[in-house]
């Protein structure tokens, strides 16, 4: 009978499996929440917007959601000041000041334009937010401070424009923007209505580009009369 001897076995060379994390990601997690978040305001409105709602979408408890946000109403908060931040943080990888005036203004504009079409949950959580009298943008100092850098740099492209003989020299930022925004919003926050009344279909493409141009064009003739 022979015997079969087994050699020792450096313990170094044994594979090794990965360890599996069990740490949490805070950052994900408030991610997610924001996210429902985004979505039960805009169905129920900030009255009607449950936290249990919220916790049952995303598989956690409402326990959880008040240990990241504290209430509902700082939850909301947190909503608006990401929605807003979003497009605040787009604009400025639009490269404006790459730009002739002329052109900066019509790429601000077909941005603003493309944006609110494509985020309607933007457009109704600021219908939401009037509803309540601006109460909560009030409380919160980020989102006064981030757009802030829109009417910055609307202001740069109007000086330019202005210094080159392109654009009126008595333009005021905040009317521009104004003016850019009430176009592009309202045809979000009233084609339900308007799209009734008038039977037409504001979402259809073609009808989109003409609107698109005409606001363009609006805005570049106000700004050069």
């Amino acid at each position: 009978m022979t015997m079969t001897s087994e050699l020792p076995v450096d313990a170094d060379e044994l594979p090794v499996e990965p360890r599996k994390s069990r740490k949490n990601n805070p950052e994900k997690t408030r991610e997610n929440i924001l996210q429902e978040a985004i979505v039960e305001f805009v169905q129920q409105g900030l009255s009607g917007a449950r936290v249990d709602a919220i916790a049952e979408r995303i598989h956690t408890s409402k326990r959880m959601i008040y240990y990241y946000f504290g209430s509902k109403e700082q939850l909301y908060i947190e909503v608006l000041e990401k929605l807003y931040g979003d497009i605040r943080h787009t604009e400025r990888s639009l490269n404006l000041e790459a730009l002739s005036p002329v052109e900066a203004i019509r790429r601000l504009v077909e941005f603003t334009f493309d944006h609110h079409d494509r985020n309607v949950d933007f457009v109704r959580i600021v219908a939401v937010e009037n509803i309540h009298n601006a109460e909560y943008v009030k409380q919160s100092e980020a989102i006064r401070a981030m757009n802030n850098t829109i009417l910055d740099a609307l202001g740069e492209l109007l000086r330019r424009g202005a210094e080159e003989g392109v654009f009126r020299h008595d333009l005021l930022p905040l009317d521009v923007h104004l003016l850019i925004n009430s176009f592009c919003f309202y045809r979000v926050s009233n084609r339900h209505t308007f799209g009734e009344m008038f039977q037409i279909d504001l979402p259809d493409e073609a009808i989109k580009q003409r609107h698109r141009q005409m606001i363009c064009e609006s805005v570049l003739r106000y700004l050069q009369d």
